[in-house]
């Protein structure tokens, strides 16, 4: 299988329950190896494309293929051939970890010896040796996040979707699970990956962003920043956005206000390119302000400039 290879392939796909559009003809393709982030707001039509990915839900028009299986002739051999995890995990919490993996494996035809192999190298994978009879609910969610990762994986799948893998856990269980996810891209899998956490989006090799069941952008994080947040971008302390807004209304060189946390992010034409530039433009509008720098923009400004919260 070529690395160019696309093992997903989208054309058109739609999804309607009754007169609402959850998914509005959307069109794309994963490479194999390739880690593809679905970025958007909850309601975007992120989760709906997945189930139609995973054979779990017939589209309404359109047309995909997921590891040559089409999904609506063949939802069977799509499942066969994917893993798949959500953000519940998908465990069975009364089981311990080891049930938990026998049970996974036997889904998917693998019995026997090769069921014991199989376990035990799911247990080393997610570095589970010790907890093998730990019952499921008692393990805390960055460990249990990872039996659902093995579990996930248990059949060797080519394609591996995650559907919010990381909702409710950690930032340092968060960063390990990340870790296992590139290092099972450099081994060949390919994964496909929901997530409202947007600086784990920049792990992506590209992304897809929904807006209201329509995919609005898609590209490489750094090709998304070119593309969408033009200029250059300053963070502002001690600035009231109410009031810069007011004061640099009717600006053409201001391209975008938005509150940032604490601060302040204003975009502005490049040609006002460093901090004293913003300073002096600032102090002639009367604009009181604290520290001024210039920072990179991030796939959260993205984000904010695609749904509408450009100024």
């Amino acid at each position: 299988m070529s690395l160019d290879e696309h093992v997903i392939e989208v054309r058109d796909l739609s999804r309607k329950f009754g007169a609402f559009t959850a998914v509005d003809a959307v069109n794309f393709d994963v490479r194999r190896s390739e880690i593809f982030g679905y970025l958007g707001a909850n309601g975007a039509g992120k989760s709906t494309t997945i189930r139609m990915l995973c054979g779990l839900l017939a589209p309404t028009t359109g047309h995909a293929t997921v590891a040559g299986k089409d999904i609506a002739r063949d939802p069977v051999g799509v499942k066969r051939s994917i893993g798949y995890m959500s953000q519940r995990f998908s465990l069975y919490l009364d089981l311990t970890v080891q049930e938990n993996l026998q049970f996974f494996a036997g889904a998917y035809g693998i019995g026997g010896k090769k069921q014991r192999v199989a376990v035990d190298a799911a247990l080393e994978r997610a570095q589970l040796q010790d907890s093998r009879n730990v019952i499921t609910k008692s393990l805390p969610g960055g460990v249990r996040q990872r039996l659902a990762l093995a579990s996930a994986l248990i059949h060797k799948p080519v394609i591996l979707f995650l559907d919010e893998p990381t909702a409710g856990v950690s930032p340092d269980s968060r960063r390990d699970f990340w870790r296992m996810i590139r290092g099972l891209a450099r081994e060949g899998t390919t994964l496909f990956v929901t997530t409202h956490h947007l600086d784990e989006a920049e792990y992506c090799d590209r992304i897809g962003l929904m807006v209201d069941g329509k995919l609005v952008a898609l590209g490489t994080p750094p090709e998304l920043k070119r593309e969408h947040v033009a200029g250059a971008m300053f963070a502002l302390a001690d600035t009231d956005h109410r009031a810069l807004r007011a004061a640099l209304a009717g600006d053409a060189r201001v391209l975008q206000i938005q509150p940032f946390g604490r601060r302040v992010h204003l975009r502005v034409d490049a040609a006002l390119g460093t901090p004293v530039d913003i300073q002096s433009m600032l102090t002639g509008r009367g604009v009181a302000f604290g520290e001024i720098q210039r920072i990179e923009p991030t796939l959260e400004d993205v984000f904010l400039e695609l749904v509408g919260g450009a100024s």
